[in-house]
């Protein structure tokens, strides 16, 4: 199933911090002068029980704030749920025998799907009606999570459960449309690679790894990751999708306990946030819209 908070109402010059992982959206409302404040980070079901298979997974808010997430009624496809809306639709399917984990948005409105199955990075169209390769290799342990650059590099994930590590893979489109990528070089030798995203600024990556409920933070130097960084380790419980918001701050998906941490760029929990029921949160994504009173 997929949660999402009630309405709120839109403020001109205000933003509202939206959080989706796994089944499960978060509102926090901003606070607003003359606005009646509802309390922070509480979950509601906004959409109906079996839109999705049980491999849901990759929420990704865009520009409009509308949701999607991969997995819309059998696997290999990605559902939309338009802002407002109380039912998801189709709104892309992939390549035959191709699953999606994980979606992005680059700043000209293209959705980036993590494919693990075929070992891809597809590209969809605004419209969803294109979806083409925009990256293979056949060295992909399989591709899980990813983020994206304001220069439109990709980083992705690429955890090998089996082996118990992983690596980070880069990947570049150049001015003649040519998209290059390879394994980046670190300075330790990571576990699963899982959860990922950059900083605000975009100068560090910060990695969530599964085995070691460990995230470690890296300075980004071309091809390498540079200055490792031990943010903090968990004592207990899995950790799975990672990101950060425009404060610098990290959002962790702790999918045995059911809750997101919200922890300070140096690692410091500022609170553990709880979900309704069973729930086992998997991946999330952190959006900031905002629009004008109507």
């Amino acid at each position: 199933m997929t949660y999402r908070a009630a309405k709120i109402p839109w403020v001109h010059g205000r933003r509202h911090h939206a959080l989706v992982f796994g089944s499960w959206l978060l509102w926090a409302v901003a606070a607003t002068p003359g606005i009646a404040q509802e309390a922070l980070y509480q979950s509601r079901q906004v959409t109906p029980a079996g839109e999705y298979t049980f491999g849901i997974e990759g929420p990704a808010v865009d520009h409009a704030g509308n949701l999607y997430v991969v997995n819309f009624g059998k696997a290999g496809t990605i559902g939309k749920l338009a802002v407002g809306a109380s039912q998801s639709e189709l709104f892309a399917v992939l390549p035959e025998g191709s699953v999606g984990v994980a979606i992005r948005f680059d700043r000209e409105g293209w959705m980036f799907v993590a494919d693990y199955k075929q070992h891809n990075i597809l590209a969809v169209s605004p419209d969803g009606k294109q979806v083409e390769t925009w990256f293979h290799s056949d060295e992909f342990n399989q591709p899980n999570d990813m983020t994206v650059a304001a220069d439109g590099t990709i980083y992705a994930s690429d955890p090998n459960w089996k082996a118990h590590d992983g690596q980070i893979w880069r990947a570049t489109k150049s001015a003649d449309g040519t998209v290059t990528g390879g394994k980046m070089a670190a300075e330790r030798k990571m576990s699963t690679t899982n959860g990922i995203d950059l900083s605000p600024d975009g100068r560090t990556l910060y990695v969530g790894e599964s085995d070691t409920r460990e995230i470690w933070s890296y300075r980004i130097d071309g091809t390498r990751l540079l200055s490792p960084r031990l943010v903090t380790r968990f004592a207990d419980f899995d950790i799975d999708g990672l990101r950060t918001d425009t404060a610098g701050n990290l959002y962790v998906a702790r999918i045995l306990k059911g809750t997101i941490a919200v922890l300070t760029p140096a690692g410091k929990l500022k609170r553990e946030i709880p979900l309704r029921a069973r729930s086992r949160p998997t991946s999330l994504s952190a959006g900031l819209t905002a629009r004008p009173c109507s």
